[in-house]
């Protein structure tokens, strides 16, 4: 039976394309593409001549109905973003919600996402964590961080490295200059980096050292009662 598969590419290094992922992108008849430039650049590199189809946050809404009645019609589709797994901080929900509305078969292969090793490599805990993507840029946003300023597990964030500083001033108004942070650009780049300290400690480096790159943000969690008393009774 036709289906949508939900295939994530590489966020950087190529060479984090799994072969299956190549070989569903080679048998599909239709690759959705958040940009066929970006994608059209990934095709060529491993051989893939398959025809694609602009698949965006700007149309998504509008084509959703008919990509699904073209699966049921018996075309395999595959959905790709330019990064990453499609659906995460990335155009893909909607198809995803409106293939299970008509019962059409999805299935999503695992591969890169960009916050899972910055997470990894932050050293903060991760047995628990919230993920937040992007925040508002306007309305809703200091709701939201005042929201998170209580959160107890570690939270992840998207950013642009264009406001990259802005945000990390911005967290101090609600976590506290000395809240551990950790940021990672560039992963599984060439010059991909993790700075880690506090939040005074890192919004200093970066204010030094201009950001580039897409941007992750690991915030470490608001600590107990009881871990702040043993903090206190470690310096003593």
């Amino acid at each position: 039976m036709a289906k949508l598969t939900v295939v994530p590419t590489p966020v950087g290094n190529l060479e984090d394309m799994t072969f299956r992922a190549i070989r569903v992108l080679k048998e599909a008849d239709l690759i959705l593409a958040e940009d066929t430039r970006t994608t059209g650049i990934l095709l060529k590199h491993f051989e893939i001549q398959n025809r694609m189809q602009s698949h965006h946050k700007f149309n998504e809404h509008k084509t959703v109905e008919q990509i699904a009645n073209r699966i049921k019609a018996g075309e395999n589709i595959a959905l790709v973003s330019d990064a990453g797994t499609p659906a995460i901080s990335d155009p893909g929900f909607m198809l995803v919600r409106e293939c299970v509305r008509q019962g059409v078969e999805v299935e999503c292969l695992p591969g890169a996402t960009a916050f899972v090793p910055a997470l990894v490599a932050s050293g903060l805990p991760n047995e628990k964590f919230c993920f937040e993507g992007f925040l508002p840029q306007k309305k809703g946003r200091q709701t939201r961080l005042k929201e998170l300023s209580t959160e107890n597990r570690t939270i992840i964030f998207y950013e642009s490295p264009f406001r990259l500083v802005k945000t990390l001033t911005q967290f101090v108004d609600f976590f506290g200059n000395e809240r551990q942070v950790s940021v990672s650009r560039e992963i599984s780049k060439l010059h991909e980096e993790t700075v880690r300290g506090s939040l005074e400690e890192v919004i200093a480096h970066f204010t030094q050292n201009e950001p580039k790159g897409e941007i992750v943000i690991v915030l470490a969690r608001l600590k107990s009662k009881k871990e702040k008393e043993i903090d206190t009774d470690n310096l003593m």
